[in-house]
């Protein structure tokens, strides 16, 4: 059975640029997002291969839990696996065009070292 995770998802009214902008900065979370947002809801291992990070389980660990705090994504436990999925309807509502222009944006120009996978 599904369940939210016990762990602190901001509320919608809560949701602030700075921090979205800040988890997003980042080139593993930002591969991480975008293979989110194209393959929708996702456990956390499949999206971790699904983004091309070759990083530990304890490093994506870390940046899941920024980009929870942050409001970009929401955690869920279904069974033994945490399962994620993008908040993309209350940040489209909060920053309107935002998360569509950082995802539209060509790999080229995010900073991401495209053809290189990030290892933090």
């Amino acid at each position: 059975m599904s369940t939210e995770i016990a762990m602190d998802h901001p509320a919608a009214t809560d949701l602030r640029l700075a921090r979205v902008l800040a988890a997003l900065a980042d080139p593993a979370r930002l591969l991480a997002v975008r293979a989110l947002a194209a393959k929708g809801e996702s456990p956390c291992t499949e999206l971790r291969r699904a983004a091309g990070l070759t990083i530990s389980h304890s490093t994506f660990s870390h940046h899941q839990r920024v980009l929870r705090e942050a409001g970009v994504i929401r955690v869920r436990v279904d069974g033994s696996r945490r399962v994620l999925s993008l908040r993309r309807d209350e940040l489209d509502a909060h920053f309107p065009g935002l998360l569509s222009a950082v995802l539209d944006t060509v790999p080229e120009l995010l900073g991401t070292g495209a053809g290189t996978t990030p290892g933090t």
